[in-house]
């Protein structure tokens, strides 16, 4: 009888194996298809940094004089739509910190607040938090700018911020609950025990504790405020509070954009996102699945 059975298994070992073959050769056929189409509008970008400003639409795969001209330009500050770069630039570093630091602090202490401290009806509050990604950021944001106008903070970063916080406080709250479910709450009752406050145990046990989410959740609320350009443009209209999303949309009014300045702006805004992401990646990765295997 086992001799039939092993008969019958073996001619379906080849066929297993070929197409085990098949699917692995599919899907690094598809990787490598995605990882080109992601490649290559940030390789063209860099080309046009690269190229001199009548070489940009010349459609070389490498410019023929290569030259960091672009990059000194918006270092130095030589082109009057870059005049103000670097103050623009500090502008979105202190845009993308508060909304990072202001989403953490919401977010953690409403995740502690109904979770730890088992808040009644606290599920009302997380479920109406998440309800307004129902609606498209784009629908709200003239409503958001009469709001602001309303209570003196048009042309104010601090508005911006308030939009960014608001986005991105339903997502930490969700992510801070699930990964808050993976610390035991025998911690908590011990160290009730031991005459500790709610506000002691948020900070030398809740806090330490979700290291890794608060890293994955710091990082998304600050690209998220990093890379925004609506609410910024609509928000923000002089040049010494813009940030450099509205300052780089500016290009776009010369009757012949600099190109090869605008792209190495670009680039060169792009490497702080690019850096925080590679930095924090590990961290990253375990605050966004720890709650969903533990919880």
């Amino acid at each position: 009888m086992s001799v039939t059975v092993a008969a019958r298994r073996q001619p379906r070992r080849p066929r297993y194996r070929l197409r085990k073959a098949v699917v692995e050769t599919l899907c690094l056929a598809l990787g490598a298809v995605l990882i080109i189409w992601s490649l290559v509008p940030i390789y063209n970008m860099v080309l046009i940094a690269l190229s001199r400003h009548s070489d940009v639409f010349s459609g070389a795969i490498w410019p023929s004089n290569p030259s960091l001209h672009s990059f000194v330009v918006v270092f130095t500050e030589s082109f009057w739509y870059l005049a103000r770069f670097w103050h623009q630039f500090g502008n979105s570093f202190t845009v993308g910190l508060a909304t990072m630091f202001l989403t953490l602090l919401f977010g953690s202490m409403t995740s502690f607040t109904v979770g730890r401290l088992r808040l009644r009806h606290g599920w009302l509050l997380t479920n109406a938090a998440l309800m307004t990604y129902v609606i498209p950021a784009s629908f709200l944001a003239i409503p958001f700018y009469r709001i602001m106008q309303i209570y003196g903070l048009g042309n104010n970063k601090w508005s911006v911020i308030a939009a960014m916080v608001t986005f991105a406080t339903p997502y930490a709250i969700f992510i801070f609950q699930q990964y808050g479910k993976s610390i035991p709450m025998e911690l908590d009752e011990s160290a009730r025990i031991d005459g500790a406050s709610p506000l002691q145990i948020y900070v030398r046990i809740y806090l330490p504790l979700m290291a890794p989410a608060l890293v994955a959740v710091g990082t998304y609320a600050l690209l998220l405020a990093w890379n925004e350009y609506l609410y910024q443009f609509l928000l923000l209209s002089s040049p010494d509070v813009m940030t450099v999303p509205v300052a780089l949309a500016q290009f776009l009014n010369s009757d012949e954009s600099p190109w090869n300045y605008m792209m190495a702006t670009a680039t060169i805004y792009a490497l702080p996102p690019i850096i925080m992401y590679y930095t924090f990646r590990r961290y990253m990765a375990a605050g966004l699945t720890m709650g969903g295997v533990k919880g």
